[in-house]
């Protein structure tokens, strides 16, 4: 079976990920790292060894070694991976796509949902010990070893159960995996307001805004002459130039804060839609 990557994966030795049918390997070597995490699917994260905080902008959730949780579909939050008691931070995710879900509701859920069973809440939910999940995991830390690759089909009976664990838990996971619906629109402009810090692609905005790609860049041009690439930028320059005329913020500390990659971009953009450069703009005393 051929090894498949992923896009987090990083020629640096200090962190690795790989991929065998949708259970991702995670090795993180060095102090700390984060990432954004916007999983599509649902999922279950388990940490073998140091620690992993999540962090959805409300709070943070510590997962120590040996403890699983379950994160929903369509969920921003920011990871952080980090060694702890002296172990490097070595991580087991489980990624539940649509068509596993399909098939795995098709050969055992149907038959076995309350037609009244609630959904659950949205968020991340820190799962209990359970001997299934223990068992699980267990079974699946041989294949830590790059050179030890699993068969596809067992990695698809392990994916059946971590899906059969969660809903031993609790049978609202049962409503809310198997909802096959598509998600409803919302306001394009409402959530590019909310998240205009974060960098996402034009098929990333699509879909969290509940459509196709060609039917958000339609909608999108009935409510602004600019294209969503302009709007962004014209966005996140508001943003920092308020940062640092009323909030009298470094320059230094607002460009990443408003989505810049780098400090030349974000001062050319300003000049550019301002004609100063941000260390022109005048602080306003409060």
């Amino acid at each position: 079976m051929k090894q498949k990557q992923t896009e987090e994966e990083h020629l640096s030795p200090m962190k690795l990920i790989f991929n065998y049918e949708n259970v991702f390997y995670s090795f993180i070597y060095d102090d700390t790292s984060g990432c954004v995490h916007r999983s599509r699917e649902y999922a279950m994260n388990y940490v073998y060894s140091g620690e992993m905080i999540l962090d959805d902008g409300k709070e943070q959730i510590h997962i120590g070694k040996g403890e699983c949780v379950y994160i929903p579909r369509d969920h921003r939050i920011t990871l952080y991976k980090k060694p702890c008691n002296g172990e490097k931070y070595c991580g087991i995710f489980l990624n539940f796509t649509r068509h596993f879900l399909r098939e795995m509701y098709t050969t055992l859920a149907q038959h076995k949902i309350p037609a009244n069973t609630p959904k659950l809440k949205p968020g991340v939910v820190k799962l209990p010990k359970t001997a299934e999940i223990t068992s699980l995991f267990s079974s699946l830390t041989p294949f830590f070893d790059p050179d030890v690759k699993p068969q596809d089909d067992f990695m698809h009976l392990k994916l059946q159960e971590g899906l059969l664990a969660l809903l031993h838990i609790d049978m609202r996971f049962a409503p809310t995996l198997f909802d096959f619906n598509e998600p409803w629109k919302i306001d394009i402009l409402d959530f590019m307001d909310k998240n205009y810090m974060h960098e996402f692609t034009m098929e990333e905005l699509a879909h969290y805004t509940g459509r196709s790609l060609s039917t958000f860049k339609r909608d999108f041009k009935k409510i602004s002459d600019l294209t969503p690439e302009k709007w962004l930028i014209r966005k996140r320059l508001e943003a920092a130039y308020s940062m640092i005329q009323h909030d009298g913020q470094k320059i230094t500390d607002v460009y990443a804060k408003v989505g810049f990659k780098n400090q030349s971009h974000f001062s050319t953009a300003f000049k550019k839609q301002y004609g100063i450069a941000p260390t022109a703009v005048p602080v306003v005393q409060n």
